[in-house]
């Protein structure tokens, strides 16, 4: 009797769309993403059960008293207590607030459960200069663990002296939230003075090149700035990026398709603007591919009722998406 073949199983696949030109790159989703279930689990509460709750994201960070001082809170002085941080969170309906881990600690028992959290594991002070910046780990992934986080948040400075001291320190960090489950938000950000003298900080070459490097070392959410176009033909600017003349759209397309399809890009809101502009922004990175928006100056230097209603506008446009 001839023994039955046993046919091999097809492969179903669900592939982004990855045509070449200027296309805009296709927004990833949880089931788009190869990731272990602790990972999809956190990351599903983050999109879709908080926040504007159709796969987009919105956080509100205070990292701001370490990385600046306590300057960004006189602006509005009640905001210089987390708990400013955390109620807007919690009425706003934030994705999650970015604490670190001695503001965890003190503040999140108040609101487990109605606020996800992303634990920034480490950080530095703005006192010394930054061009060899380096952010020394500030707690561990069993923090954010311990802590309830449904995220950690790591700082590399992209093009840094310390540039090579910092990938193994980011390193150990990712094996860790492998074993633990823990998703990675990368605040990719290009610095020192090798960034300064190929076009800075704020260009395409250096923006595109950060959420290319939070792509291949394993992050699974990149936190970048918006490139500045006027910046990226300089003279000095690596080439092609010194001939190309695009518009912002083009650009913001551009680092989003450098993140690629299995990374999530999102935007950084940067120091305070009036809100024509804010709401510009906020087109430009989501008709781009952005997957969301991480505002806390912007937001939190408010009066709690006017920071509620700029968050209830923000959130609108996002559910467009």
């Amino acid at each position: 009797m001839t023994p039955a073949v046993l046919e091999r199983p097809t492969m179903t696949t669900n592939y982004p769309d990855i045509a070449p030109g200027t296309h805009t790159p296709v927004r990833p989703t949880l089931e788009q993403m190869h990731l272990p279930l602790g990972k999809k689990t956190r990351l599903h509460r983050m999109l879709h059960q908080h926040g504007p709750g159709n796969g987009t994201l919105l956080f509100l960070p205070i990292d701001q008293g370490l990385e600046h001082g306590p300057m960004d809170f006189f602006v509005n002085p009640p905001c210089g207590d987390p708990h400013y941080q955390c109620q807007l969170a919690a009425k706003g309906n934030y994705s999650a607030v970015v604490f670190h881990v001695g503001i965890a600690e003190k503040y999140m028992p108040y609101y487990a459960g109605h606020v996800p959290l992303v634990l920034k594991i480490n950080g530095k002070t703005c006192v010394p200069n930054d061009d060899a910046a380096f952010s020394p780990l500030t707690s561990m992934v069993e923090d954010a663990v311990r802590l309830g986080a449904d995220a950690i948040g790591y700082t590399l400075y992209v093009g840094s002296p310390s540039q090579a001291e910092d990938i193994r320190q980011f390193n150990e960090v990712r094996r860790e939230c492998e074993v633990l489950g823990m998703p990675i938000i990368m605040w990719a950000y290009p610095r020192g003075e090798f960034i300064n003298e190929k076009g800075g900080k704020d260009s395409l070459y250096a923006i595109d090149y950060a959420a290319r490097v939070a792509s291949e070392l394993g992050a699974d959410i990149v936190k970048i700035n918006y490139p500045k176009v006027e910046t990226s033909t300089k003279a000095n600017t690596p080439k092609p990026y010194n001939d190309l003349q695009w518009e912002e759209a083009e650009a913001v397309r551009q680092v989003v398709r450098s993140a690629g399809s299995q990374t999530m890009v999102v935007f950084s809101g940067g120091s305070k603007v009036d809100d024509a502009e804010m709401m510009n922004m906020v087109r430009l990175g989501m008709d781009n591919g952005g997957t969301g928006l991480i505002y806390g100056r912007n937001m939190w230097q408010r009066p709690m009722n006017e920071a509620l209603d700029t968050t209830q506008k923000v959130t609108a446009v996002m559910r467009e998406y």
